[in-house]
């Protein structure tokens, strides 16, 4: 009888991906799509490229671009922007940069593919947004940079504004991670439970409420007993309750709005 380990001669072979080798070199169809105009390509995916969404990433459930501004630049230098008209501090993209890397971004894209910059001064962004763009055949999202983008090229795509927070980033790359992230979690299938979805913050005009799970007591604290009762119509009337509280107490401009 053989001393050799059984698992001799065997090769075990794994694909080990690097967070950019899951964006798309060419462009799939009818998957949705998120298309990045930026400075800095190399900041995607990110955060996009770990857990359900690297892993939705890498399934094809959807896909990610970047365009790089850069090669869109201006003479030797290759210079995207310029000084305000007007005076003042800071630089300003320039619409004859911009535009160009929009024309390409939107090849191929459908009417229903809105463009979005990501702006201080844009809508808030909200679960409700989320959930119209993940409907959409994809989106693509302008990334500013310095003190903004040339307004014209605004006002010739008809592109819309859309903001993180009440609150100013060095460039709109995180927001965009941000975004996409809310959005990519709603397409069918990334997360895995649908239902998951339906009872989050925000997804009926309300906070959620809180979770427990074991141990039944840690530090003195006790899992509340209707949620350990089994009784499902009475756990639920509970969560909703609590749902209400919590609104009521943390976010009262919610509240008012139902």
């Amino acid at each position: 009888m053989s001393d050799t380990p059984k698992s001799f001669g065997r090769k075990s072979i794994e694909v080990s991906l690097k967070p950019r080798d899951l964006m798309e070199k060419k462009r799939l169809v009818n998957i949705w799509t998120a298309r990045i105009i930026t400075l800095f390509p190399n900041a995607f995916p990110g955060v996009l490229g770990e857990s359900l969404t690297g892993r939705a990433l890498k399934e094809h459930l959807w896909q990610l671009e970047t365009i790089d501004l850069r090669p869109f630049g201006i003479g030797k230098h290759r210079n995207v922007d310029d000084t305000p008209s007007g005076g003042g501090a800071g630089m300003v993209l320039r619409a004859d940069v911009v535009g160009p890397a929009i024309e390409e971004a939107q090849k191929g894209a459908s009417a229903n593919w809105p463009i979005v910059y990501l702006s201080p001064r844009g809508k808030p962004f909200t679960q409700a947004k989320a959930q119209e763009w993940s409907r959409a055949d994809g989106v693509t999202l302008l990334c500013g940079r310095f003190e903004g983008v040339d307004e014209r090229v605004l006002e010739h795509y008809g592109i819309e504004e859309v903001s993180l927070g009440d609150f100013v980033l060095t460039g709109g790359e995180i927001a965009a991670q941000a975004m996409i992230d809310a959005t990519v979690r709603l397409i069918p299938g990334v997360l895995g439970n649908e239902a998951s979805t339906e009872e989050e913050s925000h997804a009926n005009g309300l906070l959620e409420h809180p979770q427990y799970t074991k141990p039944a007591e840690w530090q003195g604290r006790a899992i509340p007993e209707v949620l350990m009762s089994g009784h499902h119509g009475k756990i639920e009337d509970w969560r909703r309750e609590m749902s209400e509280k919590i609104t009521k107490d943390r976010r009262p401009d919610m509240w008012g709005k139902r």
